[in-house]
């Protein structure tokens, strides 16, 4: 099975990484759709969230996210499309800017249930909330605040719209008691009660002033006189009406029956389709042609939803399958189609000669082809059941589906994209599970089935021939050919070598089998899985196969011996799906836990693992130039994966040379002693080696300190918040603190404690840099304590190790203040816990073990904020103003008294606050 493609001669590029670059998810969930005002946004909601979807691409924008996560019950969008409200099952009513989208105001609703209905005046300025509690709402939306509380419904108000006059100051609304009311806004009280329908009303429409359209769930539209409040007209519809739209007065309807002037209207329901109605006679003028058979009763088809949009000149229907279709208003022709739910996902295709769709095989009968580039959904009918399985032909333009309706369909694409149904075959006693297309031309199908047979048709040349397949009116029936028992349990998968010479099968009975295409006579058996076979795939180069188990391993088998090549583990779950990449070298695996793995056949290495759905990874395909992958899942999601290899290589090569030349800048700036923009670039590599190359580089040079601060603070926020990172692990080398300690001194010295507070990571920077400045300059201050004190400031005194690294600044007490000694705030330990010490200065005449302990700095702030506060205590010689933090919380700040006693050194008598510990008192 020699490859023929002449691409055969270029070596073979292995893929390293594939990238999600598309990814179609259900964006709608059921309830009320609306389009803006200028046709360009949809808005659906979707759970907890509604989702703001462009209508021409059908791409989901962005989404109006709920932060309690509750589902959202009713939304409405302003008429000057500024404004929309949400309410959720949490009782709460919030206020969207859905263009940023940012939430502007939130607050409760009210009412004792949740909200189902919502409407906007036209003025954008009032809002009537209608709730399951039986009441109905009305907000002013200026000055925010509830307006009316309209009580006298029985049940859910699940309608409210505002009659379209402002003059009138009218609110009309209908509950489970099948009776419209009409509210007077001004007295708040209810003008009438239009009884006639019985049945719930699902739709109310003005054709003026005085006239309204309603149309009820028990199979009738009415017309009402909204002077004498009384019906002028009841019109049998003869099924389940969902919505009745007015067709606007001008406009030419000619295509849709309409002959002369006069009230006509569409409606949407039960039977799934649309029809037109003359107000006048009640009689239909026009019903919209479907490629399905009408029934009586719901189906998949019917429709629960139908508004005009004005700005696209189209009628939109939403079904109770999700299906959102646009069609034009004059002809009622098929304009757009998206699809709002996929249900799960179980098996996907790329189709079309560019690979320009992707055919879908969901949890229903219909049959869903996407268009890549404009989301455009059509929507095959053809198999009563749940499909199963699809297969594509070389060329792009065939494809075979198998369902549980015992079936398989051969459908065929058209020159505009149009797909129709062309052959169909039945044989098998159970459902059909798997198909293959033959490779080489469109001259066979294999299919088997939970009837443990396989079966090969022969597709005729008819269905083959372009004009010939044109002539097609309705599908042929196949006949199979040959029909054989394969396994003793279901088969699972089936598949066709690239010379059409041999087929593969996998079962649940843990076997994959070889057999001949001519006469399905079995050449071979592959053993050795412990659990059911999901997948087999022939090597499009060599005479390999490969299989995949719900024990989690794949296995490549030789086609001469039966034997098994290699066997490839790292799936924790059922792997599902496996086809073959990069010409044969590479493998790629989907499995249950909704992980897809990259496979390199010569190491036996897992390349890769992407994470790009949450549940079951039925349907898997690579397009024909090999560079993208489609996923389909149990999630719902299809998701379109990049194979991104040669970018990344490309990325990593300019990062790598980008960086060369950035190293040869930084040495020549060292070289030229610009030490500011060293810095700088030295940052922007994250480096913190050559960040302190150039520190020590700076203090080097004559006046190195002075230098070095006067760059320091020259650098961004940003880099300092590097520099303060980098300080943290050069302070923990002896080797390297002086150079650490002398930038911490800057930023100590230059940055104000609020701004230093803002620093990222600060408080981790803190609690690192404390215990090691004590290590390094514990060690040194033995080594040169004249010197030490000189540079840094820093006094010891005590037992052990508790003195450390001091502040940048010299601290006295206020000289107003009688104080025993000049002193000066150090970092410190006591008992294992950081402290600042105020530690008289080696000159004082007081012994160095006299010290001042304020335990437990929250912040570097403490450091900082020291306010002068009265301390009295009479026993004990001590200054008369010590410090503390004010902005330190309040739990943290003890009794001078209680901390004494804590101390083990009680003294009564001294009173006073702040977190202050002292000493013994001076000799």
């Amino acid at each position: 099975m020699a490859d023929t493609d002449p691409a055969a001669a270029v070596p073979v590029r292995f893929k390293s990484n594939y990238a999600a670059t598309r990814k179609i998810e259900p964006f709608y969930k059921g309830g009320r759709i609306q389009i803006s005002r200028d046709g360009k946004f949809m808005f659906c909601p979707c759970g907890s969230k509604v989702n703001v979807v462009d209508v021409e691409t059908g791409a989901l924008l962005h989404s109006l996210q709920q932060e309690e996560e509750e589902d959202v019950t009713a939304f409405v969008l302003s008429p000057d499309d500024e404004v929309l409200v949400t309410g959720s099952r949490a009782l709460l009513l919030r206020r969207w800017h859905w263009r940023e989208p940012s939430c502007g105001r939130t607050w409760r609703a009210v009412h004792t249930a949740p909200v189902a209905t919502m409407a906007f005046d036209p003025t954008a300025t009032l809002l009537a909330t209608g709730g399951c509690d039986s009441t109905i709402k009305i907000w002013d939306m200026t000055k925010h605040y509830c307006t009316h509380n309209l009580k006298g419904s029985s049940g859910v108000v699940h309608l409210v719209e505002f009659h379209p006059d402002l003059s009138r100051l009218q609110l009309f609304s209908s509950c489970i008691d099948y009776k419209i009311r009409i509210w007077d806004l001004s007295s708040s009280k209810c003008l009438a009660v239009l009884e006639g329908h019985f049945s719930a009303v699902t739709s109310l429409a003005f054709a003026d002033g005085n006239s309204l359209l309603s149309s009820g769930r028990d199979k009738i539209c009415m017309v009402w006189d909204l002077e004498t409040r009384q019906s002028k007209r009841t019109i049998p519809v003869y099924e389940t009406v969902e919505a009745a739209v007015l067709l606007p007065e001008k406009g030419d309807f000619s295509q849709l029956g309409v002959k002369k002037q006069g009230l006509h209207f569409v409606t949407a329901g039960s039977k799934g389709v649309l029809r037109v109605w003359d107000v006048a006679t009640a009689a239909c003028v026009h019903s919209q042609a479907v490629p399905f058979t009408l029934r009586e009763e719901p189906s998949e088809h019917s429709l629960s939803q139908c508004q005009f949009v004005p700005a696209r000149n189209e009628i939109l229907t939403v079904s109770v399958e999700h299906n959102i279709v646009f069609y034009d208003a004059h002809s009622l022709q098929l304009r757009k189609q998206l699809t709002g739910y996929n249900e799960e996902v179980l098996d996907v295709k790329f189709l079309g000669p560019g690979d320009s769709h992707i055919v879908v095989a969901t949890n229903s009968p219909q049959l869903k082809v996407f268009e890549l580039a404009t989301s455009h959904c059509q929507i095959l009918y053809g198999h009563t059941e749940t499909i199963l399985a699809l297969d594509v032909f070389r060329k792009g333009l065939m494809f075979v589906t198998c369902a549980k309706d015992r079936s398989m369909r051969v459908w065929r694409m058209g020159k505009a994209g149009r797909v129709t149904c062309v052959a169909q075959g039945l044989g098998h006693a159970h459902g059909v599970g798997a198909v293959a297309c033959s490779r080489l031309k469109e001259s066979f199908v294999v299919t088997s089935s939970q009837d443990c047979t396989i079966k090969i048709w022969n597709i005729p040349e008819s269905l083959t021939s372009k004009a010939k397949a044109a002539l097609i009116s309705s599908p042929e029936p196949l006949h199979a050919r040959v029909t054989e028992r394969g396994h003793d349990k279901d088969i699972n998968s089936v598949a066709v070598s690239p010379n059409d010479k041999l087929l593969a099968t996998g079962s649940q009975d843990r076997l994959a089998k070889l057999w001949s295409c001519s006469d399905c006579s079995l050449l071979g058996v592959f053993s050795g899985h412990k659990r059911g076979i999901w997948c087999v795939q022939f090597s499009p180069v060599d005479q390999v196969l490969a299989t995949s188990s719900a024990d989690g391993t794949l296995k490549l088998w030789g086609l001469r011996d039966f034997s098994c090549l290699k066997t490839f583990e790292g799936h924790d779950a059922s792997v599902l799906k496996i086809i073959f990449v990069s010409r044969g070298a590479q493998l790629l695996s989907s499995g249950s836990d909704g992980l897809l793995k990259l496979w390199t056949i010569k190491t036996n290495e897992c390349v890769k693992t992407l994470d790009g759905h949450e549940d079951k990874i039925w349907g898997l395909h690579s397009n024909k130039k090999d560079d993208m992958v489609v996923t389909a899942s149990s999630d719902s999601c299809i998701t379109l994966w990049q194979d991104v290899t040669e970018i990344e290589e490309k990325e990593a090569q300019a990062k790598q040379e980008e960086q060369i030349m950035k190293e040869q800048e930084l040495s020549n700036l060292l070289h030229e002693k610009r030490y500011l923009k060293a810095l700088g670039l030295a940052i922007s590599l994250d480096r913190p080696h050559t960040v302190l190359t150039v520190v020590k580089a700076i203090l080097r040079e004559p006046e190195g300190r002075r230098h070095l601060e006067e760059n320091i603070v020259r650098l961004r926020r940003d880099q300092k918040e590097a520099v303060l990172a980098f300080l943290v692990t050069w302070n923990t080398n002896s080797r390297n603190c002086h150079e650490a300690q002398a930038v911490m001194e800057t930023l100590l010295k230059h940055e104000a404690p609020d701004s230093l507070l803002q620093f990222s990571g600060i408080k981790s920077a803190v609690e690192s840099l404390l215990p090691y400045t004590g290590e390094a300059l514990w060690g040194q201050a033995w080594a040169g304590g004249a010197d030490l004190e000189r540079d840094h400031g820093v006094g010891w005194g005590g037992r052990g190790r508790s003195v450390n690294a001091a502040l940048p600044w010299q601290g006295h007490l206020p000289p107003s203040q009688a104080a025993p000694s000049p002193v000066q705030p150090v970092l410190g330990h006591s008992r294992d816990q950081p402290q600042l010490l105020w530690a008289p200065c080696a000159r004082a005449a007081h012994p160095p073990r006299e010290q001042f302990l304020i335990p437990n700095i929250p912040s570097i702030a403490a450091l900082w904020q020291w306010e002068p506060f009265p301390v009295s205590c009479p026993s004990i010689p001590c200054p008369q103003s010590l410090c503390s933090s004010p902005g330190a919380p309040l739990g943290l700040e003890v009794s001078l008294e209680r901390s004494l006693l804590q101390a083990g050194h009680s003294q009564p008598g001294c009173t006073g606050q702040g977190r202050v510990l002292l000493p013994p008192p001076c000799p």
